[in-house]
């Protein structure tokens, strides 16, 4: 049972589908739309905290993307200066911290996403009017769509975490997601990748998802004691 704890602890790869959207019902349609295919602006700009899941949907974009090249630079410094293909996705993260020789790479990729019919997805911990960034880059991360991406308050886990179980198919009751929420990990990229171990283990030990259960995979994925 330990080893296939940890074996099965890997988290899941981001994606539409391990998203706890929340508030952020708008941005993610959008997100969706434009990976399957439809509505293309030159730009879509996420910005928020740090682990609000701007990332996330960074990568679950491109994952989704489909019909069209599509790539993820975790930093600025590591886009392309030119796309790289027509109408192709390029998914910029942390886009506010690019330096002068980034933001004139990021500058001229726009352009010649803009030109092509492609489309520039990028992440920030702000505003665009608040970046630390050149003027003209900084006016057309405003241009197109800009969504502030909402975390999760502490109220609303619950209700979310049985939504991502039910729609996983699994059966879960309301004391496992409480134990969850008081002995797991607080923020929800955690708890989702908790529950999606949670329902693989409990595949593949043939055992429900119970409180015996969470403990067992708490105390060997954490290394910590949880009280019974």
């Amino acid at each position: 049972m330990e080893q296939l704890a940890f074996e099965l602890a890997v988290p899941e790869p981001p994606a539409f589908t391990n998203f706890a959207v929340g508030r952020n019902g708008e941005p993610v349609a959008a997100l969706r739309r434009l990976a399957a295919g439809g509505e293309a602006p030159p730009v879509v700009l996420l910005w928020g905290a740090a682990g609000a899941g701007c990332s996330h949907l960074l990568q679950a974009t491109v994952a989704a993307a489909s019909g069209r090249t599509a790539v993820y630079c975790a930093t600025p410094a590591s886009a392309p200066g030119e796309p790289p293909d027509v109408a192709a996705l390029v998914a910029v993260d942390d886009i506010g911290t690019a330096d002068a020789a980034a933001q004139q790479a990021l500058f001229t990729l726009f352009n010649r996403l803009a030109e092509s019919g492609g489309t520039l997805v990028a992440a920030a911990s702000a505003p665009p009017a608040r970046l630390d960034l050149r003027d003209d880059l900084r006016s057309r991360l405003a241009s197109g769509l800009v969504y502030e991406i909402v975390p999760l308050q502490d109220d609303e886990k619950p209700a979310a975490l049985a939504a991502y179980a039910r729609a996983r198919g699994m059966r879960l009751d309301g004391d496992v997601i409480a134990y969850l929420l008081i002995h797991g990990r607080r923020d929800m990229p955690s708890l989702l990748a908790a529950l999606a171990a949670l329902d693989r283990l409990s595949l593949a030990a043939q055992r429900p998802v119970t409180i015996a259960l969470l403990r067992t995979w708490l105390q060997r994925t954490l290394a910590v004691d949880v009280p019974r």
